[in-house]
């Protein structure tokens, strides 16, 4: 049985690493008695693969991770388990069986994905800073220089930017997620400031990821739905 966990990462757990996490997850795992699968060999370890994992230093309401289970468990039991051998600042809030097959793989389903981002107190950048965000986001280009891993390029970050609004000093912004175009929040509030003249302090940003999305329509026609919406709750 194919089973998708949801967890949040708050506190400080913002700053355990990818790694980190799954070795957590790994002894998380054994420490609640789930029957989880191993894969065979010399070095068995137990099957399991990450949405798209977060950046040292985010929090976020919804990561997701994919196990495969050898004995059924209750997603009500499983939840109080996990949690029960699990810190508070990584709760696990929801445990749903999910489609077999590689096509269903949370990895490989990650289209889209929501933030909210705002500064850290005393790294405002002055009043009225976010004054230009209607003129900005309503353009029908927005050029950006994105790192890759071997160089720099310009793009065009305005067709990754599926939503977006500010109150409350805090700006939401739902963007395009995984292996074929994904857009960091960080890289579109630095090419926002960079239109108003300002500098930003590094690490200035407090960045949360809510959800991640699957795209279940076509790319013409975006239907998006949270991958934990793709999964059943176990009775």
């Amino acid at each position: 049985m194919k089973v998708r966990v949801r967890f949040s990462k708050k506190g400080s757990m913002k700053f355990i690493g990818h790694l980190d996490v799954m070795r957590y997850f790994q002894k998380t795992l054994r420490r609640a008695g789930i029957d989880v699968a191993y894969t065979e060999g010399f070095s068995p370890h137990i099957i399991m693969s990450f949405a798209s994992p977060l950046g040292t230093g985010l929090t976020s309401d919804a990561e997701y991770m994919d196990i495969e289970l050898k004995t059924p468990i209750s997603s009500r039991e499983a939840i109080e388990r996990l949690n029960q051998a699990g810190t508070e600042e990584m709760p696990v809030t929801g445990f749903v069986r999910v489609p077999e097959g590689k096509a269903n793989k949370a990895m490989t389903l990650v289209a889209a994905a929501d933030y909210t981002l705002r500064f850290r107190k005393g790294h405002e950048p002055g009043t009225e800073w976010e004054s230009g965000f209607p003129s900005f986001f309503n353009q029908e280009q927005i050029p950006a220089m994105k790192k890759t891993k071997r160089s720099e390029k310009e793009v065009d970050i305005r067709p990754m930017i599926y939503e977006w609004s500010f109150e409350k000093d805090i700006l939401f912004l739902k963007l395009s997620a995984g292996s074929v175009a994904n857009l960091k929040p960080e890289l579109v509030m630095d090419t926002y400031l960079s239109t108003q003249n300002i500098t930003c302090d590094p690490f200035a940003y407090e960045i949360n990821r809510c959800e991640i999305y699957a795209n279940v329509g076509t790319e013409d026609i975006r239907c998006l739905r949270s991958l934990y919406e793709l999964g059943n709750e176990i009775l």
